[in-house]
């Protein structure tokens, strides 16, 4: 593994949160609407359905956008966890903006049972663009299963292990895989910009990992679960292809491949509910 991947992700991370919610980043002034709803929140409740009365976790929930939205289908309880202080900072100083009542945790996801408690939801919400920031598929899912109370459930949209394996937009318009498809130590990638907000990350460099789908099923099947649902979706929450992608005429804040749309699926939502062994 990639020894050093978690201080060079958490300044990547770190340098990323001033840009997120400054000038051109996330939309956190619509929070002030009680009924806003994030456009990935808003994509995913037509699977995701409200949540009256239960205890919601988040994880890697970075500035809280989600997370508030989450809070704000019915939940009983919502908290998010993430590893960066900035992101966490951000977070409570949204949820008090929009008036959500939300917790928000400092923790690796590592160690998410020892700061939540085990067994202390009905739900974990694993957002897109999360997972590849992991090392070990089989840890995650083990780590789900005890946040989970029996019979809870798993909630996931993801960006596609097809995707994260593409190469970066290229002039001649193709569709290059470059990149592991499977897990691997992780993947060092070097960008000085980030998918919303306006400069320059000071802290450029990062360590990816990806996890195919038949590792993340394997995964969630050993940890206990029972896959409940699977789709794969041609939309995806930010332009990854530059030109080669134009705006969603059917999802807001969503983006398509301008042509042959058919090619690559863009992400996938994964639900799972934890049956624990009698």
């Amino acid at each position: 593994m990639t020894d050093d991947w978690r201080d060079v992700n958490l300044r990547n991370w770190e340098s990323r949160v001033p840009m997120h919610i400054g000038p051109g980043g996330y939309d956190l002034a619509s929070f002030e609407d009680p009924d806003y709803l994030s456009p990935v929140v808003r994509y995913d409740v037509p699977r995701l359905g409200r949540l009256d009365g239960l205890d919601v976790v988040h994880l890697q929930c970075h500035i809280g956008t989600d997370t508030v939205s989450l809070a704000r289908l019915g939940a009983k309880s919502v908290t998010g966890l993430d590893f960066s202080p900035s992101a966490i900072d951000a977070g409570r100083a949204l949820a008090a903006r929009a008036g959500a009542e939300v917790t928000f945790v400092e923790a690796d996801v590592a160690n998410a049972a020892a700061a939540l408690g085990a067994q202390c939801a009905d739900l974990v919400y694993t957002g897109i663009g999360a997972l590849c920031w992991l090392p070990d598929i089989r840890e995650w899912a083990g780590v789900v299963a005890s946040l989970l109370r029996p019979g809870g459930r798993l909630f996931v949209r993801e960006g596609h292990p097809i995707l994260w394996a593409m190469s970066d937009p290229r002039p001649d318009g193709l569709l290059v895989v470059e990149f592991p498809y499977f897990e691997t130590p992780g993947t060092r990638f070097v960008y000085e910009d980030t998918y919303a907000g306006a400069g320059v990350v000071s802290s450029p460099e990062s360590v990816a990992f990806n996890h195919g789908l038949g590792e993340i099923f394997t995964a969630l099947l050993e940890a206990g679960f029972r896959i409940t649902g699977f789709e794969e979706h041609r939309e995806l929450a930010w332009n990854f292809f530059d030109d080669a992608m134009v705006a969603s005429p059917e999802h807001e804040g969503e983006f398509v491949l301008a042509e042959g749309g058919d090619r690559l699926p863009m992400t996938y939502t994964l639900q799972a509910v934890w049956e624990p062994p009698r």
